[in-house]
This record gives C-alpha cells, sequence and structure tokens, in this order.
C-alpha cells in the first residue's frame, strides 16, 4: 500500500483550509486517510502551517512520500524531505 502524505481539502467555497494525513495513494483527495498529522491555512496573514513534526517523521520512516506541495511546506519550517528517484 504506498502512501502519500498530502493535503486534505476542508473549509467552504473559496474559503480553503487543509488537514495534512497520511493516506493511501489510491484515495481520494477528500477521502478515507489512515493519520491526521497536522493542517495548513493559507488564507491568514502569513500562511499557518502546524504538523506534528514526530508523526511526519514517523511517516517518512515509514516509507511515506510527500507530494510536492507537502514537500515545500515542510521545507519552510525546517523539515528536510529527500526525493526518492
Amino acid at each position: 500500500m504506498p502512501v502519500r502524505i498530502r493535503l486534505m481539502r476542508m473549509g467552504r467555497k473559496r474559503r480553503p483550509f487543509y488537514r495534512v494525513v497520511a493516506a493511501d495513494s489510491r484515495a481520494p483527495r477528500d477521502g478515507k486517510f489512515l493519520e491526521v498529522l497536522g493542517y495548513y491555512d493559507p488564507l491568514k496573514e502569513p500562511f499557518e502551517f502546524k504538523v506534528n513534526e514526530e508523526k511526519v517523521k514517523k511517516w517518512l520512516e515509514k516509507g511515506a512520500e510527500p507530494t510536492e506541495t507537502v514537500r515545500a511546506l515542510l521545507r519552510k519550517i525546517g523539515i528536510k524531505v529527500a526525493r526518492k528517484a
């Protein structure tokens, strides 16, 4: 089961809010997930991005691959994620 760390859209129309989740890569974007790792609010100035670093590192050690957006957000808060070939 390939696991991705990705954003799950919440909120209402034109007011997006995202949860950072670990999910099976075959599941729909807003569908079933394995664990909530944090959240991302792009509408606040500056944007708000909070994650549980221990949970993120646990999933990365297990082989979960973050999406490009999540990888960039993690890099901004100081969590280094190596790209897999």
